[in-house]
């Protein structure tokens, strides 16, 4: 499958998380059809300047965002670490995260949702 660039999903989505500002989502692959059902999300998210997504928890699902570029500020379960482009985070089944753009560009990165198996 080759998915080209005008055929990507996106949508602005308002304080998502009940966070603050706007985010785009470019939705690499659409759900977890095309993640062979391991996973929900793959996708190119965009954090505008002062909007942040809100601390939110992972149940049975495991989060991971490679940072592209800008700056932002993420909440690791209450643990507040700068990240910047080339930074990874993880956020495990049962964890919590958010995270927020700083500074005057946006904070470009890819996210990653994947089902936790349960064993």
């Amino acid at each position: 499958m080759v998915r080209k660039q005008e055929e990507v999903l996106s949508e602005r989505k308002q304080s998502p998380f009940h966070g603050k500002g706007d985010i785009t989502v470019r939705n690499l692959l659409n759900g977890p059809e095309e993640l062979d059902h391991k996973g929900r999300v793959f996708a190119h998210t965009t954090v505008y300047p002062g909007s942040a997504l809100g601390y939110h928890v992972h149940e049975k699902e495991s989060e991971t965002y490679y940072i592209l570029s800008g700056h932002g500020m993420f909440n690791d379960n209450g643990h507040l670490v700068l990240v910047s482009a080339g930074d990874v985070t993880f956020t495990g089944a049962g964890q919590g995260h958010s995270i927020e753009a700083l500074g005057e560009e946006p904070l470009e990165m890819i996210a990653l949702i994947l089902y936790h198996d349960e064993k």
